[in-house]
């Protein structure tokens, strides 16, 4: 197994956490020059306050504006001698309301949460009903129209395996290959709560909203099933339809082998156990 480099020589421990935050008041996981409110900057201040040193954050995956997560899985290396628990309970105290550790495990020099990461999860919701929901409104992208939801399911089969993904890669997306594999596009819904489930090795910049706004565009009868074929084959993005909004986002889980040992159970958005 590949060593990864520690943040600083002196530093003998790593911890990996899981994270779970609201997206809408942030201006994505990662930190910025700026005074901008980000994930990332918030998580380092506080944990630095409880290891007693600056740290440096790596993610499984880095998330937009507005797109939140439920199990967004981080490290970072100290040497500062704290129990679990005290971690645990010290870095949630430093932070604000809307991001929390879930957990937090002592791990070996191996681990990268980001480089060692199999597969990532990602869940998508719609509230397709024809009023929009007060209480909802940060957590769900609505739409009024009805969808049909089989046939956006149609389409999503399509778009499983191993494929060239530039169709429905941003303009600005840093990845070395738009070649993903593409495990999961399931659709499942709840009365009028419609959410897709993604998973892949890995995504690309905007890609599961990239991928949301063209089916919606099925579900919604303005295109055929046949049509998100064709705008994989083209491999251009400018063919496809706009990008889904942010806030019906949410990075649901990450992957790892069995031999770090970490948690692996979390919650679901809204829609429990479907």
């Amino acid at each position: 197994m590949e060593l990864f480099e520690l943040s600083a020589p002196e530093y003998d421990q790593r911890f990996a956490l899981a994270v779970e935050y609201n997206g809408q008041n942030f201006n994505g996981w990662q930190a910025q020059q700026s005074s901008m409110r980000t994930v990332q900057g918030l998580l380092e201040q506080a944990i630095a306050k409880i290891a007693n040193h600056p740290v440096r954050l790596h993610c499984a995956g880095r998330t937009d504006a507005g797109v939140h997560a439920c199990r967004q899985v981080i490290h970072f290396d100290t040497n500062a001698q704290r129990p679990l628990h005290g971690w645990l309970m010290g870095i949630n105290t430093e932070l604000p309301r809307d991001i929390s550790v879930n957990w937090i495990v002592s791990t070996d020099l191996y681990f990268h949460a980001r480089f060692s990461a199999q597969e990532r999860s990602y869940r998508y919701l719609v509230l397709n009903q024809p009023a929009s929901s007060g209480l909802l409104d940060s957590f769900v992208t609505w739409v009024h129209r009805p969808l049909r939801v089989e046939l956006m399911q149609e389409a999503a089969d399509l778009l499983l395996g191993q494929h060239d993904f530039s169709a429905f890669r941003a303009a600005d997306c840093q990845a070395h290959s738009p070649i993903k594999n593409l495990l999961q596009l399931q659709f499942v819904q709840q009365g009028p709560l419609i959410a897709l489930d993604a998973r892949a090795n890995s995504f690309l910049y905007h890609m599961v909203r990239n991928l949301m706004g063209s089916l919606l565009r099925i579900g919604k009868g303005e295109r055929p099933v046949e049509w998100i074929a064709e705008l994989l084959q083209s491999k251009d993005r400018r063919l496809a339809a706009a990008t889904a909004l942010a806030n019906g986002l949410y990075f649901t889980g990450v992957r790892y082998d069995e031999y770090h040992q970490l948690p692996s159970t979390f919650q679901l958005p809204l829609i429990g156990n479907l």
